[in-house]
């Protein structure tokens, strides 16, 4: 009788998760993710026919990827579609393709096609971080890549362990369909919404239905006020809030004192790389970074890169505003912790919106403006009158900069 009582009050000790981990749960047999950005671009107007010269990244608009993976295999050849809310504006459904896979092709007489010959990267990387007028103490770590070593390389990428559940890839699973795909990859109306009803129906997967809301739909894009340079050198960037935003981060790459000197800034009040930032997070691991000072909280609305890190109007913010998810499995858990639980199908979408902008002091008509008073009176006198018809045009900044950037990051 002891005994019994003793087992009775442990169990009642245990945390429910625990107690429900001997439930017995079996996957779902369908996994749909959607992952939804919206894309400030460069966060500025860009001068008509400098828009080619931009790689995808830093394009505007609204942007969408569907994905459903099952362990099904199709009845046939595979096909399914994802049938959409009149809100998006794209007609009636979306085909979910599955990719084939490329024959591999061999070199005649079996000739292999040499591997280039690996060239040990010359510079420095100089790492800095932290929202502030000033560059901190202990400031910039910098890496030799002459000398690079994997200590040295484990200092200089350092960066935080984030969850990261794996969705649907074709390797992954059975039968794989995507959208967008070669049959279509239409871009999504500036207007588009995915509030309403969605439906997924396939020959390899249990039709899958929901419903997405307002709180789930494209976020709010990304908008900067023009970026300011303090007196002391420090560039002040500021945006507008987020409504859905649940954290925001940012990261500069840019040029330093040399051109084999790549530098690199973060938001983060810890040394932090921020490349696998830059990317979707759950809420959960959001709210996480933010209690350890690593993302900014979605409270935020200003961030100073501090003065004399970068040193031409190249550098590049990335930015990114964190949004929530959407998590549906069907059918909902039995309350029965004896009856095993076995899942259907399971929705994940997902959402974040970006925008870049070059630390460059901009006036109301995206030129540059003019840094202080001592640089406003270092201006040449009038030109003489043989001149007067060669009128000085001061460089554009966007144009300057992404012609160094290109020269930067090779694209």
């Amino acid at each position: 009788m002891k005994l019994r009582c003793v087992a009775v009050t442990v169990a009642a000790m245990l945390p429910l998760p625990l107690l429900a981990q001997t439930q017995q749960i079996r996957p779902p047999i369908a996994l749909y993710w959607m992952s939804v950005e919206t894309a400030g671009g460069m966060g500025m107007d860009i001068p008509a026919g400098m828009g080619g010269l931009m790689p995808p990244g830093m394009q505007g608009g609204k942007k969408m990827r569907l994905e459903l993976g099952s362990s099904q295999q199709a009845s046939g050849d595979a096909h399914a579609a994802h049938a959409i809310p009149p809100g998006l504006g794209m007609g009636h459904s979306l085909p979910l393709v599955t990719p084939v896979a490329p024959r591999a092709e061999h070199a005649p007489g079996g000739d292999r096609e040499k591997e280039p010959e690996y060239q040990h990267p010359k510079g420095r990387m100089l790492i800095y971080w932290g929202c502030g007028e000033t560059v901190r103490p202990g400031q910039p770590v910098i890496i030799d890549f002459a000398n690079l070593n994997s200590q040295d390389a484990a200092r200089a990428f350092r960066s935080r362990a984030i969850s990261r559940p794996r969705g649907p890839a074709p390797g992954r699973n059975r039968t794989y369909g995507t959208w967008p795909n070669q049959e279509d990859s239409r871009p999504i109306p500036p207007a588009a919404s995915l509030r309403g009803e969605h439906t997924i129906s396939g020959n390899y997967s249990p039709e899958i239905r929901f419903s997405v809301d307002e709180a789930h739909d494209f976020m709010d894009a990304v908008v900067f006020d023009p970026v300011r340079k303090t007196a002391g050198g420090a560039y002040v960037v500021k945006w507008k809030p987020v409504p859905t935003a649940t954290g925001y981060f940012a990261t500069v790459m840019g040029q330093g004192e040399n051109q084999n000197d790549m530098v690199t800034w973060s938001s983060s009040e810890l040394q932090e790389m921020g490349q696998v930032l830059m990317d979707y997070i759950s809420p959960a691991e959001v709210a996480r970074l933010i209690h350890e000072k690593v993302v900014m909280p979605p409270q935020t609305t200003e961030c100073t890169v501090p003065a004399g890190i970068f040193k031409s109007d190249a550098s590049m913010l990335n930015f990114i505003a964190y949004g929530n998810e959407l998590n549906l499995v069907y059918p909902p858990r039995p309350k029965d912790p004896k009856q095993t639980w076995e899942q259907e199908w399971a929705v994940k979408l997902r959402l974040k919106s970006t925008a870049m902008t070059l630390l460059a002091e901009r006036e109301g008509d995206g030129r540059r403006a003019k840094n202080s008073p001592r640089e406003r009176s270092a201006e040449p006198a009038a030109q003489p009158p043989a001149q007067a018809d060669k009128p000085q045009t001061p460089p554009d900044a966007v144009q300057e900069g992404v012609k160094a950037l290109r020269g930067i990051l090779r694209f």
